[in-house]
């Protein structure tokens, strides 16, 4: 029964999303609500099984709970499409829910549901996935390490799409678009892109007709490019589709060059005109960078070999694509030499090779089946923890090693760290009627009050008053005290700091 009725907050609907609240659905729990910002992209179909082709640029929150309707049409579930750390979703907010389990890829929003969970008194299931790498723990407020207890590693950069198609400023987004983008559409896995609209209502064709037009065309270009494999027009094909007529295509969208620098269009006939007698491109220098012109040759080389090997396959009977792999060296000699073309093109430092294999074979792909194990175990916790058998729940890890016997581990639940800033703290909700009226002062006079019967707040006589990186009062800084909340952008859902001044 306390798993029928809880209230479960989910907080993204991506990769592990996706799995959790299907699990959710179809274990028992019947009141779930997930939130998530984000619209669903074509990248996200390989992996996110809830979401089809039909609902590219959909919110992914809504998709999914309308999905886990369609496995269990009795659950209450309901969505929203919106960033957790608006004001909207306060304390109280947190409050409403019996367990909050969260489905994150980004750092600064892990660290304020941690952070909301604390001060809402709401238990956390904390989760988090690397390539085959995985962990799943239970964070519970004076009980259990927090999310911030333990310094992190810092955050792999992810980038917007629009950056890495169209505005790049950065050797890494030529990268990722070399590897994640060219290679993926050319020699990667293929999926039939036709008949896009199979399966949509008319609302729904209405709703995606401008993504649906794109991925036409997408599909078009892509068939006329492949088509011309092992022929000696298809580097030529290739070259002048992604560094002339794309980029004359961005050229011609005047406003987005008002205040960037704009892209030059590349000649592969006056680039192949200058590549030197010497430059032998089955066998390029690693350690420094090539000249343009050398980038040209190594990319009709790496090219060609790449459409020889999936040509060869398919005469063999085989699945005629290729997955990029760091150290296949014709995948790399190929993302090597577009990444330093389309840097050209954009004025973007170039890189050598040695650099740019260092570079790719850092982005970590999202593994399906690593997913949905964590999503597993997410929901074996939260059956633990809602059952009041906290003493049963465990630090759990997907790990990759084929010299172990077993691929998940697990160890005790870590102790709160004495000395963590987030959960050492004591947090108090104060209900302000109307912000413009009361002053900082009136808040620090209240708070004050507290102190005298509240033995966990320990506060001194000189204390500092931080809100975000802004220091809002301290003993030498008495202007804000007459001022309202209002005017010093306080607002409801806002967390306001006071610690002891000489608190280290």
């Amino acid at each position: 029964s306390r798993v029928s009725s809880a209230r479960l907050l989910v907080v993204g609907a991506g990769g592990i999303g996706c799995e959790l609240l299907k699990d959710l659905s179809m274990t028992g729990f019947q009141h779930i609500h997930a939130i998530d910002l984000d619209t669903i992209d074509l990248s996200n179909l390989n992996r996110q099984f809830l979401f089809q082709r039909k609902h590219i640029k959909r919110p992914k929150a809504e998709v999914a709970i309308k999905a886990i309707k369609d496995f269990n049409s009795g659950i209450d579930a309901t969505a929203s499409q919106a960033n957790i750390k608006e004001p909207d979703y306060d304390v109280d907010w947190f409050s409403s829910f019996d367990l909050v389990l969260n489905a994150l890829d980004n750092l600064d929003a892990r660290r304020h549901v941690n952070t909301m969970c604390l001060a809402a008194h709401v238990p956390l299931i904390e989760s988090g996935t690397a390539g085959y790498l995985g962990q799943v723990t239970v964070i519970s407020g004076g009980k259990t390490e927090c999310f911030e207890c333990q310094p992190k590693a810092a955050e792999r950069k992810t980038y917007p799409v629009c950056t890495i198609r169209s505005t790049p400023s950065a050797p890494i987004h030529c990268i990722v678009w070399a590897k994640d983008y060219l290679f993926a559409q050319l020699f990667g896995e293929r999926v039939n892109e036709a008949e896009d609209d199979q399966g949509m209502n008319a609302e729904e064709k209405a709703e995606n007709m401008e993504e649906l037009k794109q991925l036409r065309e997408e599909s078009k270009a892509l068939s006329r490019l492949t088509e011309a494999m092992g022929t000696a027009g298809f580097p030529k094909a290739v070259f002048e589709k992604v560094f002339t007529e794309d980029i004359a295509r961005l050229l011609s969208m005047k406003d987005m060059w008002e205040h960037r620098r704009p892209p030059t269009k590349l000649d592969f006939v006056a680039l192949q005109e200058l590549v030197s007698a010497e430059f032998d491109p089955a066998h390029p220098d690693d350690q420094s960078i090539l000249p343009i012109e050398d980038s040209c040759a190594l990319f009709v080389h790496a090219a060609n070999r790449l459409a020889d090997r999936i040509l060869d396959q398919q005469k063999q009977g085989g699945q005629g694509f290729l997955s990029f792999d760091k150290d296949d060296e014709d995948a790399l000699n190929f993302v090597a030499a577009t990444a330093n073309l389309r840097s050209q093109a954009f004025g973007i430092e170039q890189k050598s090779i040695f650099a740019i294999k260092a570079m790719a074979g850092n982005i970590i792909p999202a593994i399906a089946t690593t997913n949905a194990i964590v999503a597993g175990m997410m929901v074996m916790q939260a059956i633990m923890v809602l059952s009041r058998r906290m003493a049963e729940c465990h630090t759990a890890y997907v790990s990759y090693n084929s010299k172990r016997a077993r691929s998940i581990v697990k160890e005790p639940l870590a102790t709160p760290n004495p000395r963590c800033p987030i959960c050492r703290r004591r947090y108090l909700t104060l209900r302000v009627a109307d912000c413009s009226q009361t002053t900082l002062g009136d808040v620090l006079a209240h708070v004050a009050s507290l102190n005298g019967t509240d033995r966990d707040l320990q506060l001194g006589d000189d204390i500092a008053v931080v809100e975000g990186s802004r220091i809002l009062y301290d003993p030498d800084f008495e202007d804000n005290m007459g001022e309202s909340l209002k005017s010093l952008g306080i607002i409801p859902g806002r967390m306001v700091t006071l610690t002891n001044e000489d608190d280290d």
